[in-house]
């Protein structure tokens, strides 16, 4: 069995979790069936709560939807140049903060446009990676 095969199943069973959390209002209900970074900003913002930081289910869903999603451009960013983006930087604060003021001035978009305009603009880290070592064809 690979090393990488746990976490996958963990992650699997995290996102299967979120389907039985008692979301405070009907709201946020539909957030764990739409996905949360392609749902519109003017729906996410209502539901978000920083205050409550990860005591809140949808900050969670967020939070976590956010490092998965900058984990795979870190992938795609390793391959074409051995950089990636710093996840230890990204505190659920940091990401709260980005999103809401983001959606408040465009609720018409989406919260993916926020964060891939963060990885563009983010410091990337230099590392040693061998382009092509990751095989999951094989």
């Amino acid at each position: 069995m690979s090393a990488k095969l746990p976490g996958v199943l963990l992650c699997a069973a995290l996102g299967l979790s979120h389907l039985g959390l008692a979301v405070p209002g009907a709201r946020a209900e539909p957030l764990v069936t739409q996905g949360i970074g392609t749902s519109s900003c003017g729906r996410l913002v209502t539901d978000l709560v920083p205050s409550e930081g990860l005591n809140n289910p949808v900050n969670i869903m967020l939070y976590a939807w956010v490092q998965g999603y900058i984990s795979a451009a870190n992938i795609a960013l390793l391959e074409d140049g051995s950089k990636h983006v710093d996840l230890s930087t990204l505190d659920e604060g940091k990401v709260l903060d980005l999103v809401i003021g983001y959606c408040r001035a465009n609720p018409e978009k989406k919260p993916v446009t926020a964060i891939d305009e963060l990885i563009r603009k983010s410091t990337k880290v230099k590392a040693k990676w061998e382009s092509g070592t990751i095989d999951w064809d094989g």
